[in-house]
């Protein structure tokens, strides 16, 4: 006979690891509405909606510019399966892992966390770790010097 293991609920909270897939936040200032999470989510858990209205021109005498504002963005637990590629595939940065545990809900419909509640989450993203001291520059950070240096050439004379 094998002897079954025993689960006892924890008598204190449990703190996930640093990195860990707990949950995910959204940076809501990041994201365009462009629905790339949504689309490549294999499991359709994610809920993205918005709608366009018209910005001032970028110049003066510019024509009207379109915005996309992001009216919901919701992620059902129930059918997520953590495997990150809403994270992954967000051009524009507005997806983190955090490390928090998703709450338990006694129904199906608890599971349903609406934008407020990312939002809320995106305090506990920890900041990425350190690049490597001998690592080269990135390609931005590099462009970033280059305009730099051209800046403070032209400021020079």
């Amino acid at each position: 006979m094998i002897d079954q293991p025993s689960f006892e609920p924890a008598d204190e909270p449990v703190e996930p690891p640093t990195r860990s897939r707990g949950t995910i936040a959204l940076l809501e200032e990041n994201c365009t509405v462009c629905m790339l999470c949504a689309r490549e989510c294999p499991d359709w858990c994610l809920h993205v909606e918005g709608h366009t209205e018209q910005a001032p021109p970028a110049r003066p005498g510019g024509r009207p510019r379109v915005q996309n504002v992001l009216d919901r963005f919701a992620i059902d637990w129930s059918l997520c399966m953590y495997c990150g590629i809403c994270v992954e595939v967000c051009p524009f940065d507005a997806l983190f892992w955090a490390p928090a545990l998703v709450p338990d809900e006694p129904v199906r419909d608890g599971l349903v966390e609406e934008r407020d509640r990312l939002r809320d989450w995106i305090a506990q993203v920890p900041p990425p770790p350190a690049l490597d001291a001998g690592a080269e520059p990135s390609e931005e950070a590099a462009a970033a010097a280059r305009l730099d240096a051209v800046a403070a050439s032209r400021a020079a004379t």
